[in-house]
């Protein structure tokens, strides 16, 4: 099958997107299949003889005056598309989905006459250029890893001023995804609890939108024999007030005798973690790792925990926690979105909690790491739960499948009409 895998933004530090886009690539290609990554700045790393086109974006999103104008050619800010994108950027709106897709289909009869593709999967742009793209021929699936209204309504739920409804409203694309996402040929997730979240948010039946799991490369993320630094370790974009750091920092004011390790490249100063630290005097426990890792850096960070906590309000899939596992950590995380799906309700491979309730964390906390023994049983059930379930190759299997579903459907289309 030849197939053109969309992705806006390609990086793999940029989140599971980018995860998502290289491991389903790479599995492709080794099954046989012709695929093609399309993709906006920062790009994926792909390895040999996966084809990556370039679709340029300016990536003048909250970069101030006058550094958006310091570039090579300063010339290419006046066609109209970038005009519009550094337009609306200081307005606050995040313009990358939509002028990713718009510029995507302007070049799209060309790549289409080279490559001729099948299909397109798209990785949750659900943009208006997919629209142009369907209707020139070619069937377009998407993947929604979960409704961007989550993110926004966790954002109000921090702060619920007028003002910054109306900032969080200009920056999602919620109107454009909304219109979108019914038109396109096929929608599938990686969640049983981010299916029930798109018919709530996008009104399509859950029974019309296809779970396929995320996998996890168990080979790479692995138990590694290295000095233990901390009790408990947090990977995750603190300011990402989903991700649920401050309840994790609430229940360590409870644990006096317990250590914290939080990697994230991008802590400000000013920012969540650095208030609460100095608020509550935990400066002492709590380490940081505040640079950007590498893969092979990040899987050594996970074996210098004896455990892992994920406390998000919500995950479409949960990246952290099935890569924690997948290395020997039991993990602590919240029942909530696809956590128990990822993690397990029967406690073997770790702790679910309720949401918002660090006195709840805090006490999962001490019975995950009561004893060395038990936290390594749990680690041990945890990574055998990733292996039996969590396979990239198995999540890429049933993706070829949903792709030959939904030709199948559009030649039966055709030859109807």
């Amino acid at each position: 099958m030849r197939i053109a895998l969309l992705t806006y933004r390609g990086n793999m530090f940029c989140g599971g997107q980018g995860i998502y886009a290289a491991y389903l690539a790479h599995e492709w290609r080794k099954a046989g299949h012709d695929v093609h990554v399309i993709a906006g700045p920062p790009l994926p790393e792909l390895e040999p003889g996966i084809p990556l086109h370039v679709i340029p974006n300016l990536n003048v999103f909250g970069v101030e005056h006058p550094e958006w104008a310091r570039r090579e050619d300063p010339f290419s800010l006046l066609s109209p598309l970038s005009l519009w994108e550094l337009g609306v950027s200081r307005f606050g709106v995040f313009p990358e989905m939509q002028t990713f897709s718009l510029r995507l289909l302007m070049r799209w009869k060309r790549l289409q006459e080279q490559h001729r593709f099948d299909i397109v999967f798209d990785n949750q742009s659900l943009a208006w250029g997919l629209l142009g793209i369907r209707a020139a021929g070619t069937p377009v699936v998407s993947v929604i890893h979960h409704p961007l209204h989550i993110d926004r309504e966790a954002d109000y739920a921090i702060d619920p001023s007028l003002t910054k409804k109306i900032k969080r409203t200009l920056y999602f694309p919620l109107f454009m995804q909304q219109r979108v996402a019914p038109r396109l040929d096929r929608i599938v997730t990686v969640s049983e609890a981010s299916r029930s979240e798109i018919e709530r948010y996008f009104g399509i039946p859950e029974k019309e939108v296809r779970v396929v799991h995320n996998g996890t490369d168990a080979d790479f993320f692995r138990p590694m024999e290295v000095p233990k630094e901390a009790d408990l370790l947090f990977i995750g974009r603190t300011e990402d007030r989903k991700k649920g750091v401050g309840s994790l920092l609430e229940a360590m004011t409870l644990l006096p005798d317990t250590t914290l390790k939080i990697v994230d490249g991008r802590i400000p100063d000013d920012g969540l973690v650095m208030r609460y630290l100095r608020r509550h005097d935990l400066g002492e426990r709590v380490i940081l790792r505040r640079e950007m890792l590498t893969k092979e850096e990040l899987v050594v960070q996970y074996s210098t925990a004896r455990a892992v906590v994920v406390p998000s309000f919500f995950e479409g899939f949960g990246f952290p926690a099935s890569e924690a596992m997948a290395c020997g950590l039991p993990v602590i995380a919240n029942h909530a979105g696809a956590l128990p799906e990822v993690v397990g309700t029967d406690g073997r491979a770790g702790r679910l909690v309720p949401p918002r309730d660090p006195a709840a964390l805090a006490a999962a906390i001490r019975d995950v790491l009561a004893s060395p023994e038990h936290t390594a049983e749990l680690g041990r059930n945890a990574r055998e739960r990733v292996l039996k379930l969590f396979s990239w190759e198995r999540a890429a299997s049933e993706l070829v499948g949903v792709f030959q579903e939904t030709l199948d459907a559009a030649h039966g289309r055709s030859r109807a009409a």
